[in-house]
């Protein structure tokens, strides 16, 4: 079960929206990924005219709960009015906070994600700050009360998968809300092996939306994720320098 704030979730495998050849691929993707959580930037979508395309009315908005992002904000006052903007079209009170501070690597600001998460937190929404694999940064979102953390695993949509382990790991071994691995993620390996560093879940867009199938893609990684977990939750063997015979030696018979 994965807990952010006031929500439960069986899925662990957060899914983004955008990017997708059209609207019936997009749909085929969701439904087969059996995701819980569709994530979204409220800056492309036209949540206000019934005219424009919306990729909402391919989809029962009875089975999910939306995580709007302010993906386009570029200071914590813009954030802001983004989310309040998602809050008033009455699709949820969960918000992914997304302030770029360099257009050129879309890595976040910090000092802005702290500002607006502070902001947004005492407007009472349920926040989940997207950040870089920063551990102080991480801790610093979790003691202001973020609902979760998630770290990028590398640059947005850069397919990198995830190039620091080591600090993601700092981040998860010391948070007490969930982790969510988000941005860079390019294969179902790469989803396995966040799920397998502990992640509490896994968010991408790219990945899917961008692969040669991406029914199949979503499908994979959903797959990835369960098969992550499992494999952390197991407990993995440790590593040794040299070989180590699988089979007993008690009791088995030397033939002369």
């Amino acid at each position: 079960m994965l807990n952010i704030g006031k929500y439960t979730f069986q899925s662990r495998l957060l899914l983004g929206t955008g990017k997708y050849p059209n609207y019936d691929v997009q749909k085929q993707a969701v439904d087969v990924s059996e995701t819980e959580i569709l994530t979204f930037a409220v800056r492309r979508m036209n949540i206000y005219d019934p005219e424009q395309p919306n990729f909402l009315e391919k989809i029962d908005q009875k089975k999910y709960r939306f995580l709007p992002n302010t993906a386009g904000a570029k200071n914590a006052e813009e954030a802001v009015r983004i989310a309040k903007l998602a809050d008033a079209s009455g699709l949820c009170d969960m918000i992914k906070v997304e302030v770029i501070g360099c257009d050129r690597t879309l890595l976040p600001d910090p000092v802005e994600t702290i500002k607006a998460t502070e902001i947004l937190l005492a407007e009472g929404f349920t926040v989940l700050p997207y950040t870089s694999d920063d551990v102080v940064l991480a801790r610093k979102l979790e003691e202001l009360g973020a609902h979760a953390i998630m770290p990028g695993a590398s640059p947005i949509g850069s397919g990198q998968g995830i190039i620091n382990p080591l600090n993601l790991q700092f981040i998860i071994e010391q948070a007490n809300v969930p982790v969510i691995v988000d941005a860079g993620i390019g294969s179902a390996s790469d989803a396995a092996y966040a799920m397998e560093l502990g992640a509490d879940g896994v968010l991408l867009n790219t990945a899917v939306s961008g692969a040669d199938d991406p029914v199949k893609m979503a499908e994979a990684m959903k797959l990835a994720v369960h098969a992550g977990r499992l494999g952390f939750e197991a407990g993995r063997i440790a590593k040794k320098d040299y070989a180590v015979a699988s089979s007993p030696k008690e009791g088995v018979s030397v033939s002369e």
